[in-house]
Parts: structure tokens; sequence; C-alpha cells
């Protein structure tokens, strides 16, 4: 029996990087071997088992073929007769086909040190087409290490290019994808991630709610960059900048797909694109899943950007019907969600990127005196029931109108 850490641990100690999880690979074992010396078995497709001490996880080398569609389309083979280059081979990228033994001697036979040194996202055999997923999980690799300079090779792209246009994209779970997505999302560079999604056409199959925003011209006072979609990646790639979650990522995203069907006879306005957006952003959220954080934010903020980039400008009325549409008296953080996703979309702008951006502290201040009004002094009043909330709703708007005049005084 022989044991050999491989994958991402081996790249990342490579690259210099912190190494969080260990992959490990056993070669030459059975599974009455690994129950034995007292592994816990976890998989239940292909022995996978548990460390008895470090509860790391252990699989025994495996070979695989394509036996259906999809991600789970695969049957496995595993046994002591698999060698650790046989393991090493059905692994997607060359520079996650290396293994290590417990004196670090590298086994490298895919070259996935020299592409770690070349910078290059490079597959490691033609079985690379044979799992859709890994369009996403090559795409997401590229968002994460852009910042090193990594590319994907042409002949990795050419063969994404291929399983776009297969119909196995189509075959991906919603869970599966998601899972991608939302991990590619939170990446240091995910507008990389969009763009090599696009240059694939995957983006077309799986998102082509936003593969549409291509193309489509917006004025260019409030938009230098013109291009919807070009916008839409340099607001991800603010978001990212600017730490945010992963809801606000996710709204970033998606916050203009009403430009997308704008009619051409239109361009480069976009009338009530906040609107027109609203039935393509539910559906976007609904084939992936998205979280109910997720989707509640990319809603609001597609509704109610434009508002909140005229916030100066607002009506007291309008001001109170904003906060009231995000429940800013029990649910104070999502409102803050909405500001920063807003600041991010402002930002997102050809050289506008470090221009100030006051509507967030005046929405902000708007928000905490409305939250000021005291309920105390209208029970005491007698006020309840309905009478209650519409007595609530005036004070909050005569709170809103003091604070108007203050901020303009």
């Amino acid at each position: 029996m022989q044991i050999f850490k491989v994958g991402g641990a081996v790249r990342d100690r490579l690259l210099g990087k912190p190494v969080t999880d260990i992959d490990w690979v056993v070669v030459g074992a059975t599974t009455e071997e690994m129950l034995a010396q007292g592994y816990r078995p976890v998989g239940a497709d292909f022995p996978v088992f548990l460390h008895p001490k470090s509860g790391e996880e252990y699989a025994l080398a495996r070979t695989e073929r394509k036996s259906g569609r999809g991600y789970g389309g695969f049957t496995f083979h595993a046994s002591p007769e698999v060698t650790l280059e046989e393991d090493l081979i059905r692994r997607d990228l060359t520079i996650n086909a290396m293994a290590e033994d417990d004196q670090q001697n590298l086994t490298d036979p895919y070259h996935g040190q020299r592409d770690l040194e070349d910078r290059i996202l490079r597959h490691v055999s033609p079985a690379f087409a044979e799992d859709p997923l890994r369009v996403l999980r090559v795409a997401r690799f590229a968002a994460r290490y852009a910042g090193l300079g990594f590319t994907v090779a042409p002949e990795t792209l050419e063969l994404m290019r291929q399983l776009s246009d297969s119909g196995e994209l189509e075959a991906l779970t919603a869970e599966r994808s998601w899972k991608e997505i939302s991990r590619a999302l939170m990446e240091d560079q995910p507008q990389v991630f969009i763009q090599v999604l696009r240059d694939c056409g995957a983006l077309k199959v799986l998102m082509p709610e936003v593969d549409a925003l291509f193309g489509v011209p917006q004025p260019e006072a409030h938009h230098p960059e013109i291009d919807t979609g070009l916008h839409t990646l340099s607001v991800l790639e603010q978001s990212a900048l600017y730490k945010q979650p992963l809801t606000v990522r996710w709204a970033c995203l998606l916050h203009d797909l009403g430009k997308g069907l704008t009619p051409e006879e239109q361009w480069p306005r976009h009338i009530a694109h906040e609107h027109t957006g609203l039935k393509l952003i539910k559906a976007v959220c609904e084939r992936f899943k998205a979280p109910k954080d997720c989707q509640e934010l990319a809603l609001l903020v597609g509704q109610y950007h434009t508002h909140c980039h005229r916030a100066l400008e607002l009506k007291a009325s309008t001001l109170l019907e904003l906060l009231q549409s995000f429940d800013v008296y029990r649910r104070p953080q999502r409102f803050e969600e909405f500001i920063v996703a807003c600041e991010m979309d402002a930002r997102g702008r050809k050289g506008l990127e470090q221009r100030s951006y006051p509507q967030a502290d005046y929405l902000r201040g708007a928000a905490k005196a409305a939250r000021e009004v005291a309920v105390q002094p209208l029970l005491e009043k007698g006020f309840k029931g309905p009478e209650l909330g519409e007595a609530l709703k005036r004070e909050r708007l005569k709170a809103l109108k003091a604070y108007k005049d203050a901020a303009s005084a």
C-alpha cells in the first residue's frame, strides 16, 4: 500500500499558497485492507474512507468510464492494480494531476509543474470532454488564478466549446452548477469566470440572460464603457475588490438583465429596464436554485438600483416606500447590502471606479431617521391595529422630510 497527497494540496504548495484541503490517494490497497486499518467508508459511488484519527478523506486509486450524460454519468473501477498515473489521468487539469509522497517527492506524469510555471490551465487528457462540470471548474480556476497571470490553454478552451455545444451542460443539476457558480463568484476575479464561460459558449447555455447583455449599448454620458456586458463584468470586479459577500456579488451579476430585452430601436436608452428585468432575474435564480437571501437581494437590487442612484432627488414619500420595501426596521442588513451593491454598480464604469457615492451615506441616514421614530408615544395615544400602522407611517414620513431638509440645508 502506498499513500500520496494529490491535487490542490500539491498545486498550492508549489504555488506558495496556503494549503487548506488535502486529498489523499491510496495505491495498491483493497477495501478490506482499509477497513482492517480502521478507516471508515463514506463513498457510496466509489471507495472513499475517513482516516481513523485525522478524519481526512482517503480514496482508493481508480479509473472511470463515461456511461451516461452529465456530471454523474460515470462508472468507476478501483482495485490494487490501478496505478497512480492511471488515477491522475482522469483529473481535469495538469496542475491538479500531480502527487507527492511523504518525502515531498513529486510524481508529475502530465507536466503539471511546467504548466504551473507557464501559468497555463490545460486539460490532462481528451477524457476532459466527458464531464460537463469541468467547464465551470476551469472557468472558476481561471477566476482564482487570473491575478497570477494564468490563462486557459487554447486547446482546452476548444474542448470546453465542444462541451458547451454538445448539450451536456443542460444535464448538470442545479445544485452542482450553483456550487461551482457560487464558489467562482467568491474568487478574487469573478468577472474572469463569466468571461471564460462566454469565450467557450457556456454562458449562452447556462445564463443566456447575462450573455444577451454583451453588445447592448448604454448612454455614454452615464456609462463610458457603453457595452452593458462589459459594465456587468466591471461591477462584478468592483464587488470582489471591495470584498462583498455572495449575496451582493450575485445581485451585481444580475442587476441589469432587463437591458437585454430593450428593443434595438430604443438603444442606448433602457426605459423601465428595472421592471422588465425582474422576470429574468427570477428565472436565473430558480434555474440554479439560488439560496433565498441571494434571490431576494438580486430582485430588490434589480428593481430599485436606479432609486438608489437618484436617492438625493427622491421625495420623502418615495424614500419611505423604498425603506418599507426593504423592511429596514426588521432587516437592516439587507438594506445595507442593497446600498453597497448599488455603489458597486456606480463604480463599475470605465474611469469612474474611484468616484464618491454620497447616495450610500444619505440612504443610511434616511433609514436611521425612519427607524428612530418611536412606537410607544403612539400606543399611549391609543393607536392600535391598522391605525397604529398608518400613524407610524405618518411619523416616519415627517422624520424623513425633516432629514431631507437638514441634508439639503
